[in-house]
């Protein structure tokens, strides 16, 4: 492969489904189906950690998150393992960013230059994500009453990152040498407020509600219902809320993928479009009221699928690609689009390169995510396949599903008697263990997360500072609300 300019794209929030290029019936999403259409897309990428602050450290670092520690939003990555920033950097390699990186702030990931960054709060997140003894709930019913349309510093904040984008493709479009940008958008993430004229594109009566939104198909796993039971959701929202919950998320949708048209309008009227690759995908999903869940947390592909397009020079036009893929396959495929050589010390990176995948024939291949974060308990595990995905849960029944014949995940396999079912459920437990041990690393992380309250002055400390829903944009000051009881 050719070194070539390399701009990745990624977002926050957006689900896999959520893409007129996806199948969906109602998202407009015009940019990135013309994107799509001009590459490759993915229609199995997943993330490797369901919430904003590890699925970035292991994109960052192309390593699990079991492997670098950064279980939580209270354990943002530092920079100290490297980053395939650091790789290209230290061949030359301009490597800059456009906003929300959701690292510690301070320190050096390895970019030429950081461009309105977006990192946790005081460079210390949030911490209180570790206690999981089921003694906090936080309730954050108010997100979903409040959806609809309006502005947020978001929107602004991501309208800045489109412009600074623009202005950097004109400062950079006579280089001589292969330059990468990291441009991080921080929308679909909540709040959802829409842009009016967005929100307006979606009529309420015509949206699908998602899967088991009502409380009578709700599965009452016991790590659901403790979900559900933390963040308030177990008092259900009628239809009502949830047709205007989607309205408003597929309004931010558009408004997201204006921005991103206007960045590759400005790549193709420099000329650039020829010497650029293209990857755009999203740090994880949303759950949009499936299941009686909200935010992102889970295994479900609501939550745990991510979009995945690929475009430019050596991919495949048009094409879709049913091998699964994961972020941590985002570390050797950017090194591999500017011709870096990989470091002896990433020989044992799990990823494969995109690129590969998007060039060869479909095949099987297994990813793998984790969860030790808010509202869990104790640690869940996803192993999937092109056929399956098993969700392992420490100290709770397991779940299988055929994502080929159930790929709404309506009939948990684990729940059958029958000889296959109980066969497939001790197959890919016992694949599970080749990856990870699930229960040394749910006690490992929570160690990790004791030491880390301990060392912020014990857990006082950290509930007296209470938890903010959203991490501000650059400018903004956080907004902290009180901790509730368990009852």
């Amino acid at each position: 492969m050719q070194a070539a300019n390399l701009l990745f794209i990624i977002s926050d929030q957006h689900q896999a489904a959520a893409l007129g290029c996806a199948g969906h019936p109602l998202v407009q999403t015009p940019n990135l189906d013309a994107l799509a259409a001009a590459g490759t897309r993915f229609h199995n990428a997943y993330t490797n950690c369901a919430i904003c602050v590890p699925a970035r450290a292991s994109l960052a670092t192309g390593r699990y998150v079991h492997e670098i520690g950064n279980w939580d939003n209270g354990l943002p990555y530092d920079g100290v393992i490297p980053s395939w920033m650091h790789r290209l950097r230290d061949t030359g390699t301009t490597i800059d960013t456009i906003g929300k990186l959701h690292f510690r702030g301070g320190d050096d990931y390895g970019f030429t230059r950081e461009i309105e960054p977006l990192h946790v709060v005081g460079g210390i997140g949030d911490p209180a994500m570790g206690i999981r003894d089921g003694s906090l709930m936080r309730e954050s019913r108010i997100g979903i009453d409040e959806a609809g349309p309006g502005d947020s510093t978001y929107q602004q904040y991501d309208i800045r990152n489109s412009e600074n984008a623009i202005r950097w493709l004109r400062e950079h479009a006579d280089d001589q040498q292969p330059w990468a940008l990291f441009l991080s958008f921080v929308t679909p993430h909540p709040p959802f407020l829409a842009p009016p004229a967005d929100y307006a594109r979606y009529r309420h009566k015509d949206i699908t509600l998602p899967p088991q939104w009502a409380q009578a198909d709700w599965s009452m796993h016991p790590a659901y219902a403790w979900m559900r039971r933390f963040f308030g959701y177990d008092r259900p929202f009628d239809e009502a809320d949830i047709r205007r919950l989607h309205a408003a998320y597929y309004g931010i949708c558009s408004f997201l993928d204006a921005q991103i048209g206007a960045v590759l309008a400005a790549l193709d009227g420099l000329n650039l479009r020829e010497s650029t690759r293209i990857i755009y995908t999203s740090d994880h999903g949303e759950q949009l009221g499936a299941r009686g869940l909200y935010g992102k947390f889970t295994m479900y592909e609501e939550a745990c699928a991510v979009p995945l397009i690929l475009a430019g020079a050596d991919v495949p036009v048009g094409r879709e690609i049913d091998t699964p893929v994961s972020l941590i396959d985002c570390h050797p495929s950017i090194l591999q689009a500017l011709g870096c050589p990989k470091h002896a010390d990433d020989a044992d990176l799990p990823g494969d390169s995109l690129w590969e995948i998007a060039a060869a024939d479909d095949h099987d291949r297994t990813v793998f995510a984790e969860y030790h974060a808010i509202a869990s308990r104790n640690a869940f595990y996803m192993l999937r396949d092109r056929r399956y995905k098993l969700i392992y849960h420490v100290d709770a029944p397991s779940q299988l599903f055929d994502l080929r014949e159930d790929p709404l995940e309506l009939q948990d396999l684990a729940h059958h008697n029958d000889a296959r079912s109980q066969r497939l459920l001790a197959e890919y437990q016992s694949r599970l263990r080749q990856v990870v041990d699930p229960e040394a690393v749910d006690a490992r992380a929570k160690a990790d997360q004791q030491r880390r309250i301990e060392s912020l002055g014990g857990r006082e400390a950290v509930v007296s500072r209470g938890a903010f829903i959203n991490s501000p944009v650059p400018g903004e000051a956080p907004q902290f609300r009180a901790f509730q009881p368990a009852e």
